[in-house]
């Protein structure tokens, strides 16, 4: 992992937005930031972080045992007593290392789904905030606007009747100026009438003004709390993903050997344990062959426009084509479930397992599933801004959490997981943690997406 310093990709992102929050909108944890721990320790997360997810540690004791040796295999197949006792250890040590994959795994879906659910939450507090705020600035544009004409009624209402003209001609007895004194006087009735009407408007508008203004506060204070939540939950969702991920390791790096070993231990035949030994040296082999193809297949390069530079240490995240925008859309279902009606991100297809590039480099604090995102990554790239791209293939993450990357580097690889319909990658970008129109913000760096 690169120790690099993210200050200069902070500074550069921050210069560049032209969005940044005013000091209201600016939270406290945003600018201290949230602590993200390092690689977790088997046994101690299953204790800590996964009991608040209902996990029990009854059989975290496989994680600090010592696996049984090959020659520990071959001492106890010269005795029967011996033999058994083996036989039990390794079988108990398989069904602990099963179990806590299933455990670990079941917390990191839960976690993740209330992730989920809190971002999501705090999504639509945005929209209803922003909302009612719109709302209160049209209603004192409006009152504003009637405040005008109520002057500009009082400034007529001035000009005809503001002097003595009207004793004048009250006083002068002519029939033709008493006519256009009543006359006068009518359309001052008239103007009078109307200011009325013009000033009550205008108190309509600045009382409805003043309580949307006022259901507004109460809005984005609603929003700010769920902001805190969801990034609460998110933290508690990457450390339930990298335990489940740890004990997935543990069971990769071990399972097949004693599986290999309590099958040589109950061979009554001729079977060496070199034999066994050299069948799981060989599916070892086999395994790390087809990855090294698999991942030499999804590195192509730049297809379709991915990768390929803007400004200011910008790239474009994917290739292919927009398959889908920002904003309102009807909704889809499938199986799986239904899509959102406001599609907070773009969609960008370029088939299944095409590379996925860091927009802008920055500092991973999210790498796991993401319930409707699937899986899931988002980079800090500082000021503020963030990036995160979702509906990553199964096994398609090519960096983890507090890793640093750099930009245009491939961070993972596309598929078709969580509420997606079909390969292809959903990308959004964050300012302060809220969400924003990527296509805007890309475009304003040179990129189109």
């Amino acid at each position: 992992m690169n120790d690099k310093n993210p200050v200069d990709a902070a500074s550069a992102a921050s210069a560049e937005c032209g969005c940044a929050p005013s000091p209201a909108e600016s939270h406290a944890f945003w600018k201290a930031g949230i602590s993200r721990r390092g690689a977790i320790g088997l046994g101690a997360l299953s204790v800590v972080a996964l009991s608040a997810f209902g996990i029990s540690s009854g059989v975290s004791a496989a994680y600090a045992a010592s696996y049984p040796s090959w020659d520990d295999v071959q001492r106890a197949k010269q005795n029967e007593a011996a033999k058994a006792a083996e036989v039990s250890r390794i079988e108990g040590l398989i069904q602990s290392l099963t179990q806590k994959v299933a455990e670990t795994q079941a917390a990191a879906e839960a976690a993740s789904n209330e992730f989920y659910n809190a971002q999501q939450a705090y999504f639509a507090a945005i929209a209803e905030a922003d909302a009612l705020q719109e709302k209160a600035d049209a209603q004192a544009a409006a009152a504003d606007e009637s405040a005008r004409k109520a002057g500009q009624v009082a400034a007529q209402l001035y000009r005809n009747g503001g002097d003595n003209t009207s004793l004048e001609l009250f006083f002068a007895g002519s029939a033709s100026n008493a006519d256009e004194l009543l006359a006068r006087l009518g359309s001052m009735d008239k103007l009078l009438e109307y200011n009325r009407s013009v000033y009550d408007d205008a108190v309509a508008a600045r009382n409805a003004a003043q309580s949307l203004s006022d259901q507004a506060v109460v809005a984005r204070d609603e929003r700010d709390r769920l902001q805190k939540i969801a990034e609460e939950k998110m933290v508690a969702a990457q450390q339930a993903a990298d335990a489940a991920q740890a004990a997935l390791d543990e069971q990769s790096a071990n399972l097949a050997t004693m599986q290999a070993q309590l099958a040589a231990l109950k061979d009554t035949t001729a079977t060496t344990v070199a034999q066994y030994q050299a069948g799981v040296e060989a599916a070892r082999k086999e395994a790390e062959r087809r990855a090294a193809e698999e991942a030499a297949a999804n590195a192509g390069g730049n297809s379709g426009g991915g990768g390929t530079p803007g400004s200011g240490g910008w790239v474009r995240p994917h290739g292919g084509y927009r398959s889908s925008g920002y904003g309102p859309r009807s909704q889809q279902c499938n199986s799986r479930g239904c899509s959102s009606s406001w599609h907070y991100g773009v969609d960008l297809a370029n088939g299944c397992g095409a590379a996925i590039y860091a927009a802008h480099s920055g500092t991973v604090d999210a790498a796991f599933y993401n319930g409707g995102y699937g899986n899931y990554v988002r980079i800090q790239h500082g000021g503020g801004v963030a990036t995160g791209y979702a509906h990553i293939k199964p096994g398609g993450f090519a960096v983890r959490n507090g890793q640093w990357v750099e930009a245009g580097q491939v961070i993972a690889y596309a598929g078709n997981t969580g509420g997606s319909f079909g390969c292809h990658l959903h990308f959004e970008v964050y300012i302060n943690g809220r969400y924003t129109n990527p296509i805007n913000f890309m475009a304003d760096r040179g990129i189109s997406v």
